[in-house]
């Protein structure tokens, strides 16, 4: 009897929570609603907004919020201030945080499930815009999902300020459907959220960062750069940002170069992008650490040489303002300077726009400036004594021409055809209509040709480190070529540097020195503890997840890029003992005690949890163990051919994605010519697209070097195959 009443009970239809009025919502969320401020030396530097998911002190906010290397500062509506001790979560895919204050009995807001929401649904939302502490406004969903960088969201009729980011979004139940993010491009009456099943997500997997450790993030290194005169100068990926007005006259601020400049004639350049035009930002040299240096920098469009001589306006010489058609507004621009004893030569974009005869100031330093409130960042800041481009190899610059013909014998006609064209407009709008495609298609080509002569150069350097003994390859650089192979803006050198801080924060640690055991305890800790390094959330198959530089900027990535990191990291130390293990499905990273000692294994991807080869066969096989070589460590160049694969990975099971997929394919055979399934990938590629004499060559290389005694069948196929394509 007792069994029927609860299944009765249990189909008796759910009572639906009461919706609530805005002000009910209002009065009920306040207390765990939050200013998220970041604390700058002058007081406030930026305002968000966040909300409480756990009684012991966890706020969510955005991850643009919370910026880098800054302190933070939460407020309740109550007027209570707490300081930020750790940033227990972050994810840049998502714009997501989640931060920790030191106080208990918080009042967290219910989480719903934003699979459920509706377009039209009723929706509330609190936060700080412009300033406007904890201010409520209510809405309707207007689209979800929405899809917007290919990220999922929801769109609001609902107007998103700087200051909402970070708050909550609610239903009519007082329930948090998702985190306000941005405002719409396009009008002032829509905004955007996060769904909150993602912060869901971070919330089980947590990458918590002490704020002792957090405030060293982005930080410039002191051994190289020098900040002056106050603003806010920090790194990310290889690019210098500066930030808030400099304590100087017209909110000027400094960061030099701290190696030598060389003395006499010397260069100094840099590509510099503002993020407004109205703004004042670049190159700076002859500094004697205080008020007195050169300037050379573009502003309001043109370009401007000063000489600062004192800490005001009355002290400074503008010697030339120049406009040039070579400046380039709202995008990179490459500055660079001369300075020879008695005169100072100056150019963007390889041309020179001035030349002065001045020599008030010499020697001293070289680095960076910036004025106003210009928001500016920088990246490949170079010294030295010449940095001119070097002039383009023959061949190379007779093979570009020859792609480039097609657009100067055009441009020389141009004024003729025009005058034909006007007497026929409408058969001349055909005509256009078809060069402008001509040319469209033509543009496309050099742009292939540019993207092809990058990679070329890229193989080159990959397969020239791989080609070292194992001992001498830098496994870290090559990871990078592997990352610049696909985009040219990575700074290797950059990375390079940031990778060298982390052996430099670890090298004297007496934990490192004892040996191995100790040293890896201290690596997990050191890198899932304090450095918030974790492996993918979302989207593992994403090739960011791949790239080493994307994991030192976002610490997310794959076991194989983590363990990488590990591994490098531990051999710079000169730990011994560590080494990847190619696990199938699961790189890892193994270490013994001793010689002979237990082989464990760290997990990478699950924040360093230390398993044995016997739990992780059972994780990982059918049968609960792995073949001899599985647990044999793996060479470095291995390691980059599986990471390669990887890449190819993405590409091979999206059978439209041929044209990306074909420069992975010619990478890998680049460094592993043996590859036949590649060759064979590769050809039949190939085929599709009409190269039917490379598919040959392919095809052919495979019947030359068929083993042997390999089966009948296979050799027969390939000779038709290579039949049909001759």
């Amino acid at each position: 009897m007792r069994t029927l009443l609860c299944l009765f009970l249990l189909a008796l239809p759910v009572a639906a929570a009461p919706t609530k009025s805005v002000e009910e919502i209002a009065a009920e969320i306040k207390p765990s609603v939050v200013k998220v401020m970041q604390v700058g030396r002058d007081g406030m530097d930026g305002l968000g907004a966040g909300f409480v998911v756990s009684e012991d002190g966890l706020i969510a906010t955005n991850m643009h919020v919370i910026g880098e290397a800054r302190r933070l500062e939460v407020e309740m509506a109550n007027g209570d201030k707490h300081e930020v001790v750790e940033v227990t979560a972050t994810d840049a895919h998502w714009d997501l945080a989640l931060l920790r204050v030191a106080k208990k009995g918080l009042k967290p807001l219910p989480l719903a499930d934003s699979e459920t929401i509706r377009q039209g649904q009723p929706i509330v939302a609190m936060g700080n815009p412009a300033g406007l502490a904890f201010s409520v406004v209510d809405g309707v969903v207007s689209e979800y999902p929405d899809v917007v960088n290919d990220i999922t969201m929801i769109r609001l009729a609902v107007p998103i300020e700087k200051g909402n980011s970070g708050g909550p979004l609610l239903d009519r139940q007082g329930q948090v459907l998702g985190i306000l993010t941005l405002k719409s491009a396009r009008t002032e009456n829509l905004g955007f959220a996060m769904p909150v099943n993602e912060l869901k997500r971070l919330i089980e997997k947590p990458n918590p960062v002490p704020m002792s450790r957090w405030l060293t993030i982005g930080v410039l290194n002191p051994k190289l750069w020098k900040p002056l005169l106050g603003a806010r100068w920090t790194q990310h990926a290889g690019i210098i940002k500066a930030a808030t007005p400099g304590a100087g006259f017209g909110g000027r601020s400094l960061c030099l170069w701290s190696p030598e400049t060389p003395a006499e004639t010397f260069e100094v350049a840099v590509n510099v992008k503002m993020e407004e035009e109205s703004g004042a930002a670049g190159l700076v040299f002859c500094s004697d650490g205080g008020d007195a240096h050169y300037g050379f920098y573009p502003s309001a469009g043109k370009l401007r040489l000063t000489r600062f001589e004192g800490a005001d306006v009355y002290s400074w010489t503008i010697l030339a303002d120049v406009a040039t058609e070579a400046y380039r507004p709202n995008d990179w621009n490459h500055l660079r300077v001369r300075v020879d004893p008695e005169q100072i030569t100056c150019w963007v974009n390889g041309q020179r726009v001035l030349v002065q005869d001045d020599d008030g100031l010499r020697g001293g330093k070289a680095g960076l400036c910036k004025f106003r409130n210009t928001v500016a960042e920088f990246r490949g800041f170079r010294v030295g004594t010449d940095l001119a481009e070097k002039p383009v190899p023959k061949a190379l610059a007779a093979s570009i021409q020859s792609a480039m013909d097609a657009f100067t014998q055009k441009g020389a006609a141009k004024k003729d055809t025009l005058k034909q064209l006007v007497e026929k407009p409408a058969a001349s709008r055909r005509l256009l209509v078809e060069k402008r495609r001509q040319l469209e298609q033509e543009a496309t080509a050099l742009r292939e040709l540019e993207q092809d002569l990058h990679r070329h150069a890229v193989t080159q350097e990959l397969a020239a480190e791989l080609a070292k003994p194992e001992d001498k390859i830098d496994l870290i650089r090559a990871t990078l070529l592997l990352a610049r192979h696909d985009n040219p803006e990575v700074e290797i050198g950059q990375y390079l540097q940031s990778f060298a801080r982390m052996v430099d924060d670890l090298k004297k640690d007496p934990e490192i020195i004892k040996g191995t055991l100790p040293a890896v305890k201290r690596l997990n800790r050191y890198l899932f503890e304090e450095g918030g390094f974790h492996g993918s959330r979302h989207d593992y198959s994403s090739k960011s997840n791949s790239y080493m530089n994307e994991l030192l900027d976002d610490r997310e990535g794959l076991p194989i890029t983590l363990s990488v990191l590990y591994i490098e990291l531990a051999s710079r130390l000169g730990v011994k003992g560590v080494h990847g293990i190619p696990l199938p499905g699961k790189f890892m990273v193994g270490y013994r005690e001793g010689p002979e000692g237990e082989l464990m294994l760290v997990d990478v991807f699950e924040r360093g949890k230390t398993v044995s080869v016997m739990q992780a066969a059972m994780e990982l096989t059918e049968r609960g163990e792995f073949a001899e070589e599985s647990l044999e460590p793996s060479s470095k160049r291995s390691i980059i051919l599986r990471m390669l694969n990887n890449l190819l990975s993405t590409t091979l099971d999206d059978a439209t994605a041929i044209k990306d997929t074909m420069p992975y394919l010619d990478l890998s055979i680049a460094l592993d010519p043996d590859a036949a399934v590649q060759r064979i990938n590769r050809a039949r590629m190939k085929e599709r697209l009409g190269q039917r004499q490379e598919a040959a060559e392919d095809v052919r290389w495979l019947t030359e070097h068929f083993p042997e005694d390999g089966p009948g069948e296979i050799r027969s196929q390939l000779m038709q195959w290579l039949e049909s394509l001759e």
